[in-house]
């Protein structure tokens, strides 16, 4: 299960319930303040009063700069039109909340107390008193129904595969809502509910909710819209009164006076405007960058921190993306003669200095990834699709094609002539044409140049299969224009990072989703099988359930080559300013650098460093 807020997926977790059992008439029902997904208790107990990675002490004030690539058009983050600002997310809060040192558990943030009966048939949260909009009215069971039914029906459509079995939302008081779910037993409904982003039913009132807008709206966030320049910034204000700076998950968070974004057209200008302290704190995701552009004056005299943080977080896919209703991807065989054409090992070796990893599984560092042949319990969810998947699933473990990383690749080019001939592909006049003649050759749609040194040695093998590629940049608008129509042919794209698979690989895999535009089923994926396998993993009744379903459908993406996969770190990779004092412990999954504040003592000497250091 993923985080879903703003019409984008995050981190989050699946649902398991834990929490005293309410003294209540229905001894089936439980009430308490967190969900989780590990059968036992969250890490945080009920009467908690704050996270451990915080400084609750931690002083207010300060600015703090950040970066953004591409632009923005809209502040309406809920609806597939437009492009998004950047931290739009700030301004806005959920029933719950979920934390970086428990990826298992969502706790109550808009709500005081989640209500959940055994048999899961339905939720009921009820909202703290003192939550209010920032404009001092306070957030009420109306709210949260007319968000619930709003999204479903007027905003991005993923909200409605995300709720698809989430039947109705009633109102029961001022502060109680409750909802009810369809369909069978679906363990992690509860915790998808409590996902949902609380908008504010007063403001909307005579606006238009499924157009965009640049009119800052009305949110119950730690932060407000300040001021928006669309296109290249936006800043956002800590909102003195807000209501949720005691709440446990919010205290000692959220510490700087204002945030900004200013945006940039890609990620070279973005790095010179780091080196210049044009913004504060650089998260980076280029080896090439990270081993290279980081022994700059102001690192060298201490003005700049570069930390490379261990991360325990399961891997995101990312992948070269094939677009599998585009014929040229069509079958099957010719996609996996693509993949033996990738040479990580010489990619690694040579382009990113060793600092990756190779990923093998569409959940890499979780429990579900297949490994080995299939145990007999995948076997009975795949026995039934036997003559509908690839024989190899059944008798061989898959593994990715391998090389020396010399560069030599030709015993992969060699089995990879040998699929695509099976495929009934032929060369004509030196290039590769397939049974219909037609010649086979696609364009990768981009969005990052700086991803153009990494597939150029694709390219390259590629060609030697008389295979044509080649590269389209676009800027930011155009590309999220084109993937939501799935007019591309390749991309380089994946999933989210995954900690309980569960409802979210419906939106990512489905045959519904395949032509829905806007979906994340960037691979158009239709297959029976995988529908099924999907059906298996949302309804688990327990982890070894879940365990077996997640793992069959792992090894049937895997062998149907819908994507090719690329690359992994270990480690966050920061860079920032000297300007920031930082809690005594860091989370285990990430960094949450809204836990940060200005220390006035090393800004004030960030800025007589800087000004000694110029000419």
């Amino acid at each position: 299960m993923v985080r879903m807020t703003l019409a984008h997926f995050f981190l989050a977790a699946g649902l398991v319930l834990a929490g005293p059992v309410a003294a209540a008439d229905n001894a089936a029902t439980r009430t308490v303040h967190a969900l989780t997904v590990n059968n036992g208790t969250p890490k945080y107990g009920a009467d908690f009063k704050q996270l451990d990675y915080v400084n609750p002490d931690a002083p207010k004030g300060g600015e703090l700069k950040l970066d953004a690539i591409g632009g923005f058009d809209s502040l309406n983050p809920f609806i597939v039109k437009g492009e998004p600002a950047p931290g739009i997310g700030l301004i806005y809060q959920n029933l719950t909340s979920e934390t970086l040192d428990d990826l298992n558990s969502e706790y109550g943030l808009i709500a005081q107390s989640i209500e959940v009966p055994d048999d899961l048939t339905w939720v009921a949260f009820t909202l703290r008193p003192q939550a209010h909009w920032n404009d001092g009215q306070p957030i009420t069971a109306d709210d949260v129904v007319w968000s619930f039914d709003t999204l479903k029906s007027k905003g991005d459509p993923t909200y409605r595969f995300y709720y698809a079995n989430v039947e109705r939302a009633e109102k029961l008081g001022e502060r109680q809502v409750k909802f009810y779910f369809s369909g069978p037993r679906n363990r992690e409904l509860p915790q998808i509910v409590g996902q949902l982003p609380v908008l504010p039913k007063h403001w909307w009132a005579g606006r238009d909710f499924e157009k965009t807008t640049l009119e800052p709206p009305l949110g119950s966030g730690p932060y407000r819209v300040k001021s928006v320049d669309a296109n290249r910034s936006i800043t956002y204000e800590r909102v003195p009164d807000y209501w949720g700076k005691d709440v446990p998950t919010e205290r000692g968070r959220y510490n700087f006076d204002t945030i900004r974004f200013d945006m940039y057209r890609d990620g070279t200008i973005a790095m010179a405007a780091f080196k210049a302290h044009q913004y504060d704190f650089r998260r980076e995701n280029v080896s090439k960058s990270w081993a290279t552009e980081y022994d700059f004056p102001a690192v060298r005299r201490g003005l700049v921190t570069k930390l490379a943080l261990p991360e325990q977080r399961p891997a995101p896919m990312q992948a070269f993306v094939f677009n599998t209703q585009r014929p040229v991807f069509a079958d099957r065989l010719v996609r996996e003669a693509i993949t033996y054409a990738f040479d990580f090992e010489w990619t690694n070796k040579n382009l990113f200095y060793g600092l990756y990893h190779r990923l093998t599984s569409y959940f890499t560092n979780t429990p579900y990834a297949a490994t080995g042949l299939p145990t007999p319990d995948e076997l009975k969810l795949l026995e039934p699709f036997r003559s509908q998947l690839p024989p190899e699933l059944f008798t061989e473990p898959f593994a990715l094609p391998r090389t020396d990383g010399s560069g030599q690749i030709r015993d992969n080019l060699k089995i990879a002539r040998g699929l695509l001939e099976k495929a009934g592909c032929t060369i004509k006049d030196g290039r590769l044409v397939d049974p219909k003649g037609r010649p086979v050759e696609f364009e990768i749609l981009l969005v990052q140049p700086e991803f153009e040194r990494v597939i150029a040695p694709f390219q390259r093998n590629l060609e030697r299969l008389g295979i044509h590629s080649r590269i389209r940049n676009v800027d930011s608008a155009q590309y999220q224009n084109r993937l939501r129509d799935f007019d591309y042919d390749m991309i380089v794209g994946g999933g989210p990072t995954v900690i309980s698979p569960g409802n979210e690989q419906r939106e990512l895999w489905s045959s519904l989703a395949a032509d829905r535009p806007g979906s994340r089923n960037a691979a158009r994926v239709k297959s029976p099988v995988v529908d099924a396998l999907v059906d298996k993993v949302i309804a688990a009744p327990d982890q070894a359930a879940l365990i077996a379903a997640t793992r069959a459908l792992d090894r049937v993406l895997l062998w149907n080559y819908y994507m090719l996969p690329q690359f992994h770190s270990d480690f966050d990779w920061i860079a920032y300013w000297n300007k920031f004092g930082r809690p005594a412990k860091s989370p285990i999954y990430g960094v949450d650098l809204f836990s940060w504040w200005v220390d006035p003592a090393k800004e004030a000497a960030l800025r007589q460093g800087e000004t000694q250091g110029k000419p």
